[in-house]
């Protein structure tokens, strides 16, 4: 059996320099190094002729030294040349500033070489090729794995680590699929796909020992979330609220319609606060689609039934707002709300405290203020948290400590593809609300270039003029940290200074503290503020029904699911929208991401279209949630793999819940490593 926590400074090949540079790419024990995949492959396995060799190819070449490495010095540089030759032409090697290379070649040894062909002029050229004496395969005549690599670190010195890996492992793997899983997807071994997914034989090895990974890597986290809804969820026994407070009572309070989709929602909602089991619901929707007047009926129905509530948000002044909002509801009907955040007053929050202990208040709104532990409810029966992203697994854990199993909804605006949010949110029952409010305006959006910046600004002047105001996002806070981007400060003074001096201009960034950004939110609010720069802070904002321009600089640096966040922040009154993409870069993806935007509104296709053109990598920053990164499976790609995955997760806990039967002593081994990285305890 091998120890595969064995430290990676212990691998043949490594010590302790190299480890410190592996520690940087997150390896830091054997499994993290055999789990650390090639990003791509290079096929060295095929020699070609000198004389069948094209311009601007990549190709692997057999030929023979014809003359010793002449070095010619370029200024500071230098430069090595070898006359070459097969049986059909002659050609030059060339590298620059490799002067060890003088001594590495005899005349009339043959060598492989793999590099960039140039032929031009009846003249051949292959530039900076690696190389091997003919026979060895350290570099060549093989196909090549990549790695993401960091400082110092070449992929000679990783690969050869990397063999040095695989002997120690290879054939002392355990098994962690059972045997008929195999054999039905026709998987290859552990042994067999770790070995191959580093050093294939051939490409289509690769694909199919890739395939294992994947499944094997979804499968154990569709099992470790399933464990959490299914087993801890039946093991709980939760409240059954009254049934004879109904939530249509509510809807009908509301000054204005709900959607189909809202009423919908509400139904699942009541279904499962009346029903003894513990709610543990996720509800996505698009920005504006209606979450709070959800959040709100749930609450109401709690509270009339004799529990209270908790809404938590992810800024004092988004909680402040919806205080405003629940008490303009439920006031009328003597239902008391407070606001616990962290910047109020110790004597007041020792009242509030005082006062939640002893049930005087039915719905306690705030931040992560309410998570401390002198916060004490009488009888808490509902949890609400908004912008899910922004409370991992652990604090929706602790709250839910501070009641007897009270229900949970976790609100979400930022739309995820359904099979996506399966994996993400597999601990929770999902609700979406796919239909945005009959009155909601199309956001106009336009994409630009740098070039349109005076058309821009006329743009935003004549909004002003008419009343409006402005938000300008861009992606850093200070100088230095990128000189192609302008950062927060010096965009704001240039705006005040020079393009707008007769209004208002104010800045907004992550570093400041929380009470200075809520004040600034605020004055924006009360249009004391014409035009706000910010950074992404203002993503999960407060409502400012008069603001109508979004423009985003730097469009490029962000995802499309960030972008279409930001956009919601205006739109929200009665006014005609506009969002402006400022974008640099010529590249298909960053046109087809800008096109994107300016085509649709609805952040559930936007979703999907970045997952496609980002990857599950990149696309939500898949730690935020709690949940380990993939190290191998990608979400868009292998949707596939993970449609078959969720049907044998439901069925192994179907027939072993407690994954005791010895087939499953393995998964349960694995799946005891992902829950304890969710912080969650173990089976």
């Amino acid at each position: 059996m091998v120890d595969l926590n064995k430290p990676v400074q212990y691998i043949k090949g490594v010590g302790p320099s190299r480890a410190e540079l592996l520690n940087k790419l997150g390896i830091f024990t054997l499994q993290d190094l055999i789990t650390y995949y090639p990003r791509a492959y290079e096929d060295r396995s095929k020699p070609k002729t000198l004389w069948d060799c094209e311009d601007g190819e990549e190709a692997l070449i057999e030929v023979v030294a014809k003359s010793k490495v002449v070095e010619t010095r370029m200024g500071k540089r230098t430069m090595q040349k070898l006359m070459i030759g097969d049986e059909t032409a002659s050609a030059e090697a060339v590298w620059f500033n490799q002067t060890y290379l003088k001594s590495k070649f005899s005349i009339g040894q043959k060598y492989r070489m793999y590099g960039k062909i140039d032929k031009k002029y009846r003249k051949i050229q292959i530039v900076s090729p690696v190389f091997d004496e003919y026979g060895y395969t350290q570099n060549t005549g093989r196909i090549i794995p990549l790695y993401p690599l960091t400082y110092s670190l070449s992929q000679n010195v990783l690969r050869k680590i990397m063999e040095n890996a695989i002997k120690e492992v290879y054939g002392n793997l355990s098994e962690t699929l059972p045997d008929g899983m195999l054999k039905k997807y026709k998987l290859p071994a552990i042994n067999e796909a770790t070995k191959t997914i580093h050093f294939p034989k051939e490409l289509k090895d690769f694909e199919l020992a890739r395939t294992r990974l994947v499944f094997e890597e979804l499968l154990m986290t569709q099992l470790a979330l399933l464990k959490l809804k299914y087993h801890d969820m039946k093991a709980i026994k939760g409240i059954a609220f009254s049934k004879e407070y109904k939530i249509e009572t509510m809807i009908e309070r509301f000054p204005f319609t709900l959607t189909n989709a809202q009423k919908r929602v509400l139904q699942e909602i009541e279904r499962d606060m009346e029903s003894p089991k513990m709610m543990n619901r996720l509800l996505q929707g698009d920005v504006g689609s209606g979450k709070t007047a959800v959040a709100m009926c749930a609450a109401y129905k709690a509270v009339k039934s004799g529990y209270q509530a908790a809404i938590m948000a992810p800024t004092a002044i988004l909680a402040a707002q919806h205080l405003e909002n629940f008490e303009k509801m439920l006031t009328s009907l003597g239902i008391r709300c407070e606001l616990l955040i962290s910047g109020i007053t110790k004597k007041k929050k020792e009242a509030i405290l005082q006062k939640l202990q002893q049930g005087e208040i039915n719905i306690l709104i705030g931040t992560h203020a309410v998570l401390e532990d002198d916060v004490a409810f009488k009888n808490l029966g509902l949890v609400v948290t908004d912008e899910q992203h922004r409370f991992g697994v652990r604090q929706r854990d602790k709250i839910t400590k501070k009641g007897q199993n009270p229900d949970i909804l976790v609100m979400s605006a930022t739309p995820i593809p359904r099979t996506l949010a399966l994996i993400l949110y597999g601990d929770l029952d999902i609700s979406i609300i796919d239909e945005l409010p009959p009155n909601r305006k199309k956001i106009e959006t336009f994409a630009v270039t740098k070039r349109m910046q005076e058309r821009v600004d006329q743009f935003i002047k004549k909004q002003i003029e008419e009343g409006r105001q402005a938000y300008i996002v861009c992606p850093l806070v200070e100088e230095g940290e990128d000189n192609t981007l302008k950062s927060v400060i010096e965009l704001a003074e240039k705006y005040q200074k020079e393009i707008f001096p007769e209004y208002r201009v104010a800045y907004l960034h992550g570093k400041m503290r929380p009470k200075e950004k809520d004040e600034i939110m605020l004055q924006f609010k009360n249009h004391e503020i014409d035009i706000l720069i910010s950074t992404t802070v203002i993503e999960v904002g407060v409502d400012v029904p008069n603001s109508n321009i979004m423009v985003i600089e730097d469009a490029q640096r962000f995802g499309l699911a960030q972008l279409h966040q930001l956009r919601g922040r205006v739109g929200r009154g009665e006014y005609q929208s506009y969002c402006i993409l400022k974008y640099e870069g010529n590249g298909e993806t960053i046109r087809k991401r800008m096109k994107v935007m300016c085509d649709t509104n609805d952040g559930f296709v936007i979703s999907e279209k970045d997952l496609e053109l980002r990857g599950s990598g990149d696309f939500f920053g898949t730690m935020q949630h709690g949940l380990p990164e993939f190290k191998i499976a990608n979400l868009f790609e292998d949707m596939a793999i993970l449609k078959k995955v969720q049907g044998e997760a439901q069925e192994i806990l179907r027939q072993d819940a407690e994954l005791k039967l010895p087939e499953n002593q393995l998964l349960r081994r694995v799946v005891n490593q992902k829950l304890e990285k969710l912080g969650t305890g173990t089976l």
